[in-house]
């Protein structure tokens, strides 16, 4: 098995607008030796000549185009699309110039013939099954209109529309399948540095958060208190590289469950979907932000040591993250205290990031029971 190149992954659609522009260069071909076998029987065969041509230079102009190595040249590609299908109406329209009552009574084809086709193929490309049903129906009612015999015309339209179909699901399935590609060899990449990272960390760093925490646990006092730091980092350290951060796909998502799973320590449990929860990555920034505030408030004013849950669920049409510990909760009064006093750290850390993003969070609280913090936000949110 061949590895993956730059072309599969950037621009999986190579090989459909090089078929396309083979297909183009045959049939301009077939149409020019058409004409020319039949140029006696034109009504104007100097414009026949022209407008072969005209195909001819169009031609060319479109290949280069297409398969320009330019970014530039590739990003105008669906551009080029739209001017091709005008160009080739504009082709087709030359018929009744060209040929004579004679030839448009007994059905000749129109002026392109089977060239004509190609721009709903590039169409089809560059926009998927919508640009190649919308060439297609471009390009047919110029048929009808030019040939004035619809009934004549429906085994073309229906070739029409089927070749724009047929292409543009196939441009969309290649798309879709490098996108694909693209994160899983990004996945694989990040999942080869941090087996190399680990190996490095595990016989230094790790062994030596380890020693201490140890130590300190025999120790005891300020000494078991900074083991205690020591195992923390040690266990932060040991998930940061078993699973890495919550990398940022090709539409700027990230996995809010992977960035919460890295903020588990020896005294933090965090539960998640085993499936991905996929936000835009500045919510899931904020979030986090929001779960490290309440994780902070718990080891201020519970204990360094007091244990606390994350919970993550998914409920569809929104997600729901609780932050709970079970200190002696809050008193009544002493949020709205804290903010009056100018202590603006559960409002403007907390609250205040969730109301940007159009959810909310509630304080569940009291005497002996703990608190909670539950924050819900829905699905598309504001960002």
């Amino acid at each position: 098995m061949t590895a993956p190149t730059a072309a599969d992954t950037e621009r999986p659609l190579e090989s459909l607008w090089r078929g396309m522009l083979f297909y183009r260069v045959l049939t301009l071909v077939s149409a020019v030796v058409g004409v020319l076998l039949a140029l006696d029987e034109y009504a104007s065969p100097l414009g026949a000549v022209a407008v072969l041509g005209a195909m001819t230079l169009w031609t060319a102009l479109t290949g280069y185009a297409y398969l320009g190595s330019r970014p530039a040249l590739r990003k105008r590609r669906g551009r080029l699309a739209v001017v091709d299908v005008v160009v080739t109406v504009a082709i087709m329209g030359t018929t009744p110039l060209v040929q004579t009552p004679a030839q448009l009574a007994q059905d000749a084809p129109v002026m392109g013939s089977i060239w004509t086709p190609a721009a709903v193929l590039a169409c089809a490309i560059a926009f998927g099954v919508p640009g190649g049903l919308a060439g297609a129906a471009a390009v047919s009612a110029a048929l009808v209109v030019f040939q004035a015999r619809l009934q004549a015309e429906l085994a073309d339209i229906q070739l029409l529309a089927l070749a724009g179909l047929t292409i543009g699901f196939a441009s969309t399935v290649l798309r879709r399948s490098a996108e694909r590609l693209r994160e899983a060899i990004a996945a694989e990449a990040a999942a080869s540095e941090r087996e190399r990272l680990a190996r490095a960390v595990h016989d230094g760093v790790l062994q030596v958060l380890g020693f201490v925490r140890r130590r300190g646990a025999e120790l005891g006092g300020a000494a078991g208190e900074l083991g205690a730091i020591a195992g923390e980092q040690e266990f932060a350290l040991r998930t940061l590289l078993t699973t890495g951060p919550a990398l940022v796909d090709a539409h700027g998502r990230r996995d809010l469950a992977a960035a919460l799973r890295m903020l588990a320590s020896a005294r933090v449990s965090v539960s998640t979907p085993a499936h991905p929860v996929e936000l835009p990555a500045p919510v899931v920034d904020e979030l986090s932000r929001v779960v490290g505030a309440a994780l902070a408030n718990v080891a201020l004013h519970v204990g360094p040591d007091a244990p606390a849950w994350v919970l993550l669920e998914d409920l569809g049409d929104g997600i729901e993250i609780s932050v709970r510990d079970e200190g002696p909760g809050i008193p009544g009064g002493r949020l709205a205290a804290a903010e009056a006093e100018g202590r603006l750290g559960v409002a403007r850390s907390m609250r205040g990031r969730v109301l940007d993003l159009g959810g909310t969070i509630t304080c569940d609280t009291g005497p002996d029971r703990g608190t909670e913090w539950i924050v819900r936000i829905p699905r598309k949110v504001r960002t």
